[in-house]
């Protein structure tokens, strides 16, 4: 018994987590760049997955991984606009916006694998050049820093930075404040001259390139190729870590983290036996709570409004 769970509960087990949490806290953050504007983002699945396929297709033209990274981010923003022009110009529900923002990047990246590169299920090729890792010499001596700390992808540094400057830039700079202001009280944002709509606007495609980011990560830095459906419901489990994390960067960070240590005992499981789905399921038992959480909050939301209007 021991000596299984010494194979499942190892340094390894850690380097995983930090790779697999990856595109959940790159997706999470932009998520609560919108949450704190009083939006919910469901579509983020959808910009992960359309992310994760111009990623590669940016890279493979190019044989660059930079412009893998361009395009996933442009594609992103792209997606931020529609989702952000329908949702706070036209006023559209943002569940429907996003969960057709979902079904049309499930559609049309299956499209796009056959069409531009004539395969079905999995594209893989040489030319798709990975993003770079970076490796740290001086951290090779220490066992436990340089599992942790070396030898990961550039995005996944990215990750940890992007965490502190959006805390720093949601609590430490007036834009922050007005971003907050705009989900909280945007009446009083207007009436001092900010307009409470350009900050959801705004939100809105800072988070289509946030899951931009992380879908190259997906496919540049986690793996190299590009499989149907490789988000694999990643964006809902960042919506989750969002809740847990109450809209806290740092929070939402920590929330990341231990839904991909979950992902990754659960790919350890495989090598003892155990059905790796048990633990896999467990992130998703979260989701589902927070969904629920969401759901209960949008339909109370509705019920308010509409009774405001009767009013």
């Amino acid at each position: 018994m021991e000596e299984i769970l010494a194979r499942i509960f190892n340094l390894s087990v850690i380097q995983n987590t930090i790779r697999t949490s990856t595109p959940l806290i790159l997706a999470a953050l932009g998520g609560l760049l919108t949450m704190q504007a009083d939006i919910l983002n469901i579509g983020m699945d959808g910009m992960i997955l359309i992310g994760a396929f111009f990623g590669v297709l940016g890279s493979y033209l190019f044989a660059s991984s930079f412009m893998g990274v361009v395009f996933a981010i442009l594609s992103g923003i792209i997606i931020g606009i529609f989702f952000s022009f329908m949702v706070v110009k036209l006023k559209a529900d943002e569940f429907i916006v996003g969960i057709a923002i979902n079904i049309f990047a499930g559609g049309l990246t299956v499209f796009l694998l056959r069409s531009v590169f004539g395969v079905k299920g999995a594209f893989s090729s040489d030319q798709i050049i990975a993003i770079p890792r970076i490796q740290m010499p001086f951290l090779e001596n220490i066992e436990f820093l340089n599992i942790i700390f070396n030898n990961h992808s550039v995005t996944v540094y990215l990750s940890w930075i992007l965490v502190v400057l959006v805390t720093i830039f949601l609590y430490k700079t007036p834009y922050g404040m007005w971003l907050r202001a705009s989900g909280e009280y945007p009446e009083a944002l207007d009436t001092v001259g900010v307009s409470s709509q350009l900050m959801k606007h705004f939100s809105s495609v800072m988070c289509g390139v946030f899951c931009g980011l992380a879908g190259a990560h997906l496919s540049l830095g986690y793996l190299t190729l590009f499989s149907e459906g490789m988000s694999a419901d990643r964006g809902f489990i960042a919506l989750a870590a969002i809740i847990f994390g109450r809209s806290h960067p740092v929070k939402t960070f920590g929330a990341a983290l231990l839904f991909g240590f979950f992902d990754a005992v659960g790919m350890r499981l495989q090598g003892v036996g155990v059905p790796s789905q048990f633990s896999k399921a467990i992130p998703y038992l979260f989701t589902v709570i927070a969904l629920f959480i969401i759901a209960r909050r949008h339909l109370n939301k509705k019920k308010n409004n509409s009774m405001e209007t009767v009013s």
